[in-house]
């Protein structure tokens, strides 16, 4: 699967756009932990940090699983018995977990349920496109210095019939507020039935961006544009072959009458057809082969004579 996300919501905006219904049915909108280590951005690469959704239990003892919070973490998992004191040491990759070896994994097997990325219930809180909630685990890692880090690796599932042709694998996707909201309430939902939760989904728009979030520093618009496929760039020349397709373009030998060559005002020889009859190349050449020779010739006669070959 591809290693880029974006999330380019303000973070009040972001805020409003993870509204949710607690146990008793009310409308909430999720707290935020760390908010000041949430950076927008339109291309997130992995070790890059992502706003999380969370249960509050897993930070406050006998809070109301039901209740969520949002957390940026680190994108690529650091498991909490990893033991040295830099994250780039692990020696795999945990920017992904397959859905059909995530109970297997010892990466992975202490790791918890999250989703990447109080008003009246009457109130509308967000009236726009959905997000893109996407399954995911996470972990908290101490040092032996510093402090703690959490990060989290995103669920893929095998790619459903319409992204078949563009990967075999796909993020598993929770389709809507109570999708999210059974994967997050752990103190509720047993493992087995979040996992119910993980499969392919058709319900999902997409379409082809341009190769400039392969840079991970361009943060723009440009970088969710959908670009054009069928576009291509024509290949640069250089500068001999710019000068000879000028040449032929702008002086093409003429008929004349027999005689020795010409020069017209610009200096460059109007070779006549008597002398390229007398040529001893083959008579069967094509007519862009007798121009490129002809250009090839004129190249060496206006060559300057410090740079010729002494006879």
């Amino acid at each position: 699967m591809c290693g880029r996300t974006s999330c380019h919501l303000p973070r009040d905006v972001l805020t409003r756009a993870c509204a949710y219904h607690d146990r008793q049915g009310r409308q909430r909108l999720p707290e935020w932990r760390d908010p000041d280590k949430y950076c927008p951005s339109y291309n997130k690469s992995p070790q890059s940090s992502s706003p999380v959704l969370l249960s509050r239990l897993h930070f406050e003892k006998g809070a109301d699983s039901s209740e969520q919070v949002i957390i940026p973490m680190r994108w690529g998992l650091v498991p909490s018995w990893f033991k040295e004191s830099d994250p780039s040491k692990l020696q795999f990759n945990t920017t992904n977990c397959r859905s059909d070896t995530i109970l297997e994994k010892q990466s992975f097997k202490s790791a918890g349920n999250d989703a990447s990325d109080s008003p009246d219930s009457k109130e509308k809180v967000w009236d726009n496109w959905r997000l893109l909630t996407m399954a995911g685990i996470f972990d908290c890692w101490e040092p032996p210095e510093g402090e703690r880090l959490y990060s989290y690796s995103i669920i893929t599932v095998d790619s459903c019939k319409g992204l078949s042709d563009i990967h075999s694998r796909m993020p598993a996707i929770l389709d809507g507020e109570e999708a999210v909201s059974k994967w997050l309430d752990f103190g509720e939902v047993t493992t087995q039935e979040a996992l119910k939760l993980i499969h392919p989904i058709d319900n999902i728009t997409f379409h082809p961006v341009s190769q400039v979030v392969n840079n991970s520093r361009n943060n723009t618009p440009e970088c969710l544009a959908p670009a054009d496929l069928v576009t291509k760039k024509e290949p640069k020349t250089s500068g001999s072959s710019q000068r000879m397709m000028q040449w032929l373009a702008t002086k093409s030998p003429k008929k004349e009458a027999p005689g020795s060559p010409k020069k017209d005002e610009s200096g460059v020889p109007q070779w006549s057809s008597q002398f390229l009859q007398k040529s001893p190349l083959p008579a069967k050449r094509g007519a862009t082969s007798s121009l490129l020779e002809r250009w090839l010739k004129q190249e060496k006669e206006d060559e300057p004579m410090a740079k010729r070959p002494h006879s």
